[in-house]
C-alpha cells in the first residue's frame, strides 16, 4: 500500500494523545502505585524513571522507526524489512493485540459497570470489604452481566476503529486523554484534602532507599517495560501512520512522559484516601473494586467520586483497547486487503467472542487451565512469554540488523540531529536484550 493511500495523524497533538493513550492503562493506576510504595516510595519512581528512560525509550523508539519506514502493519513491516525469517517478531505482536484486547476489553467493562454501580446501591452496599467482596464476585459470576459489559466495551472499540486512524482514534483520543488529566486532578484534589491524607502521601512520596533491592529493581524494569505497551504491535502499527516531518524522539519523550505523569499522579488519588480511611492498599483488581468502593462509601459525596474515578480507569482501559485493536485491524487491511469496514467488523467479533471465556471464568463458569482462570492463563502467556520475546527481537532487529537504516529513519537522512545514536544502539544492542531477557527468565520461574 502506497504511503499517499494510508491514512496518516492530522497533528503531533493527535499522534501523542493516541499513543500516549495506549501506553496508559490500567496498570498505571491500579498496579504502579501500589509498588511504589511497597518498594520505598520516591526511591522506586527514581529507579523506575531510569529504567523508562534507558529501555522504554529506546524499544519505543526502535518501534516507531520500524513502522515509519515500512509504513506496514507489525506483521508486514517485519517482512518488509527483515524478510520471512523476521516475520515471526511481527507475529508476536499481533497475537498480544488480538490475544490481551480479547480479556482487556472484560476488565473494561468492569469499570464500564462500576461507574453507573456508583451511582446506584454500590455506596449503600459496599460499606466494609467483606460486602464490597461479595459484590464483585457476585457481579463477576453473573455470566449475562459480564458478557454484556465486554460486549458494550468492544463495541465502542469497533465504532472507533471503523472511523479510521485520524477521524476515529485521534478525534476520540484527543477528548478522551485531556479528560483523563482532568478527572484526575478532580480527585487528588478531593484525596488529598481527607483527614489523615498524610500519611498515604508519606507511603507513596517518601523516598526508603533501604526497601531498594534486586526485587525492587526487577519490578521496576518489568513496570517500565509492561506499562509502555512495548513488544504489542501497537508503537509499530502507530508508527505506520506517522508523517516523514515528525521527530520521533521528541514524540517519544512526550509519551513517556505522559505515561509516567498518569502513573505517579494515580498514586496522589488512591493512597491519601485509602489511609484515610485507615485501610490496608493492596494491588490490581482487588484494590480497584474491592478496597476503593468501601473508601469512597465512606467519604462525602463518594458515589460522584467514585464514578468519576472508575470513569478514569475507563478511560484509561478504551484507549488502550482502541490501540490493541488497532493492531489487528491494521493487519487485515494490509496483509488480508480488506476493507476497514470489514476488517473492524469481523476481527472485532472474533476477538468479542474469544473474550467470552475470559469472561465466564472469572465466575467459575469455565475450568481453570494449569490451575488459573482462562484469563489468567492467556494473560501469563501474552504478557510474561510472548511480550519480553517480542521486545527482546525488536531490539536485537533494530541493534543487530537494521541498525543503518533505523538512524537514516529517526534523522530523515541526516537532517535531524539524534546525538545519542551511538548509546541507543548500544542499548538496543545489548542492554534492552539483557534486561528484557531476564524479565522474561523470572516471569518464567512464577509459573
Amino acid at each position: 500500500m502506497s504511503e499517499k493511500r494510508r491514512d496518516q495523524w492530522g497533528s503531533s497533538f493527535g499522534f501523542i494523545m493516541a499513543a500516549a493513550g495506549s501506553a496508559v492503562g490500567l496498570g498505571n493506576i491500579w498496579r504502579f502505585p501500589y509498588i511504589t510504595g511497597k518498594y520505598g516510595g520516591a526511591a522506586f519512581v527514581l529507579i523506575y524513571l531510569l529504567v523508562v528512560a534507558i529501555i522504554g525509550c529506546s524499544v519505543m523508539l526502535a518501534e516507531f522507526a520500524i513502522g515509519r519506514n515500512a509504513k506496514l502493519d507489525t506483521v508486514g513491516s517485519f517482512l518488509k524489512l527483515g524478510g520471512k525469517k523476521w516475520a515471526i517478531v511481527g507475529w508476536m505482536g499481533f497475537f498480544c493485540g488480538f490475544v490481551i484486547l480479547s480479556y482487556y476489553a472484560v476488565i473494561a467493562g468492569w469499570t464500564f459497570a462500576y461507574m453507573f454501580k456508583s451511582l446506584g446501591s454500590l455506596m449503600q452496599n459496599a460499606n466494609n470489604a467483606d460486602a464490597s467482596a461479595k459484590l464483585f464476585v457476585s457481579f463477576i459470576s453473573n455470566p449475562i452481566e459480564s458478557i454484556t459489559y465486554h460486549l458494550i466495551v468492544m463495541t465502542i472499540v469497533i465504532a472507533i476503529a471503523y472511523k479510521g486512524i485520524s477521524e476515529g482514534i485521534e478525534k476520540s483520543c484527543k477528548v478522551l486523554m485531556p479528560l483523563l488529566f482532568v478527572i484526575i486532578l478532580i480527585l487528588i484534589g478531593r484525596s488529598v484534602t481527607l483527614p489523615g491524607a498524610s500519611e498515604g502521601l508519606n507511603f507513596f512520596i517518601n523516598p526508603d532507599f533501604s526497601k531498594i533491592n534486586g526485587e525492587a529493581v526487577l519490578a521496576a524494569i518489568g513496570q517500565g517495560f509492561f506499562s509502555l505497551s512495548l513488544a504489542m504491535g501497537i508503537m509499530v502499527t502507530y508508527g505506520s501512520y506517522i508523517s516523514k516531518e515528525e521527530s520521533l524522539t521528541k514524540s517519544v519523550r512526550f509519551i513517556v512522559l505522559l505515561d509516567t505523569m498518569v502513573a505517579i499522579l494515580s498514586g496522589l488519588v488512591i493512597f491519601p484516601a485509602v489511609f484515610a480511611f485507615g485501610i490496608q492498599p493492596g494491588a490490581g483488581p482487588s484494590l480497584t473494586f474491592i478496597t476503593l468502593p468501601v473508601v469512597f462509601s465512606k467519604m462525602y459525596m463518594g458515589g460522584l467520586f467514585s464514578f468519576g474515578f472508575f470513569m478514569l480507569l475507563f478511560i484509561a482501559a478504551l484507549t488502550s483497547s482502541i490501540s490493541l485493536f488497532e493492531v489487528v485491524v491494521t493487519y487485515a487491511i494490509d496483509q488480508l486487503k480488506w476493507s476497514r469496514t470489514k476488517s473492524a467488523l469481523i476481527m472485532g467479533v472474533a476477538i468479542a467472542l474469544l473474550g467470552i471465556p475470559s469472561a465466564l471464568g472469572e465466575g467459575g463458569h469455565i475450568a481453570k487451565i494449569f490451575g488459573r482462570t482462562f484469563l489468567d492463563f492467556i494473560d501469563f502467556i501474552s504478557n510474561n512469554l510472548v511480550m519480553p520475546l517480542g521486545g527482546i527481537f525488536i531490539s536485537i532487529f533494530v541493534g543487530w540488523y537494521w541498525a543503518d537504516e533505523a538512524k537514516n529513519e529517526i534523522t530523515h537522512n541526516g537532517t535531524i540531529e539524534f546525538p545519542l545514536y551511538k548509546i541507543w544502539l548500544f542499548i538496543c544492542k545489548f542492554v534492552a536484550p539483557i534486561t528484557i531477557g531476564t524479565i522474561l527468565v523470572v516471569k518464567l520461574a512464577e509459573w
